[in-house]
């Protein structure tokens, strides 16, 4: 597991970077693979902004967040980035077990609404 944290325009607090790094590192517990996270906290005028890139094996999220209360910002980003994971860990194990595929669930539904 590797986590970068990256301060923009502020001054770099323990801990808020402590913080950052717990909060990003449960994120692993959804992963298979090894995770790598860039996480990005700035300053852009009163907000606090925060961007963070996950990616393990070939898959790669991105959440961007902006409120006035840093660490607001972060918990709002590893909300994000945890749906993210779930939702395509979600479309991976209904592949796998046969399900329907991204479009083909609309395009049978649509077939069930027009014959009645």
């Amino acid at each position: 597991m590797n986590i970068a944290i990256t301060f923009r325009h502020l001054e770099p607090s323990d801990a808020v970077k402590q913080y950052a790094h717990d909060k990003v590192a449960k994120l692993q517990k959804f992963l298979r693979q090894p995770m790598h996270a860039a996480v990005t906290l700035g300053l852009e005028k009163l907000d606090h902004v925060i961007e963070a890139r996950v990616s393990a094996g070939s898959d790669h999220w991105q959440a961007r967040e902006q409120s006035p209360d840093m660490y607001a910002s972060i918990d709002k980003v590893i909300d994000k980035l945890e749906r993210q994971i779930r939702a395509s860990k979600d479309v991976e194990v209904s592949k796998k077990h046969g399900g329907p595929k991204a479009g083909e669930f609309v395009a049978a539904q649509a077939e069930v609404e027009t014959e009645e």
